[in-house]
């Protein structure tokens, strides 16, 4: 059976014209990221009908098998899940809704804590913390903006909180969406190809992008990064 994954960022938030780093700070979704939302609700439901005639002409099903092709003629979500943030959640309702679903917030898929940085601009970090900035331009894995946390820390929490997640819903042919941030995200993503966490921001993550990864008995597949719909 496969599952497949539709990973979303949230949509534009209020304020964001400024560029700062949000954060964990719970920042409202703008009307214009709503909208955002409801393109990409659009797009999953019109994905998931086109699939399920496209699964059973691809090439995995020959390494697969058979057995694994989903043949439902109206395949939907099963679940979505979120980062307990709001500009998350509210997003992630407006896709649940297309599928008469609520959304299951889960806080380890929050965005990274950025400490003190949190609120401020590049240029105002740069400017009151060059010391701490520096050290965090050099090593961004491993060092924290003060208070806040590494991408090492976010990534444990991350990559678990996602597996307990497609544990519950591999092997049983169903959909599901998981609603969260650019960080996280990326993570993801560099965790599924197996990319070092060096190349992280070589993976775009605009507001309400879609990313589809597909698990074939746990193979992991993805079949689109960055999609804006």
């Amino acid at each position: 059976m496969v599952t497949t994954l539709y990973l979303v960022r949230h949509g534009k938030t209020e304020g964001s014209e400024a560029k700062r780093y949000k954060g964990s700070l719970d920042v409202p979704l703008a009307p214009a990221g709503m909208e955002q939302m409801r393109r990409s609700s659009n797009f999953i439901l019109k994905h998931l009908l086109n699939s399920a005639l496209q699964r059973k002409n691809d090439y995995l099903k020959d390494i697969h098998g058979d057995q694994l092709i989903n043949q439902s003629d109206n395949p939907t979500l099963s679940a979505v899940y979120c980062s307990a943030l709001s500009r998350a959640s509210v997003s992630a309702e407006i896709i649940a809704g297309k599928f008469g679903l609520k959304p299951i917030p889960i806080a380890d898929l929050n965005e990274r804590n950025f400490g003190v940085w949190e609120g401020m601009t590049f240029s105002e970090i740069k400017e009151r913390y060059p010391v701490e900035f520096k050290l965090w331009s050099e090593d961004p894995l491993r060092y924290s903006p003060p208070e806040g946390e590494s991408t090492l820390k976010v990534r444990y929490r991350v990559i678990s909180a996602l597996a307990n997640i497609i544990d519950k819903h591999n092997g049983k042919d169903q959909n599901i969406a998981v609603v969260a941030h650019g960080g996280v995200n990326r993570i993801i993503l560099c965790h599924f190809l197996d990319i070092p966490l060096e190349n992280i921001f070589r993976i775009e993550q605009d507001n309400a992008a879609v990313n589809i990864i597909e698990f074939w008995s746990k193979y992991p597949v993805v079949k689109l990064i960055n999609g804006l719909c």
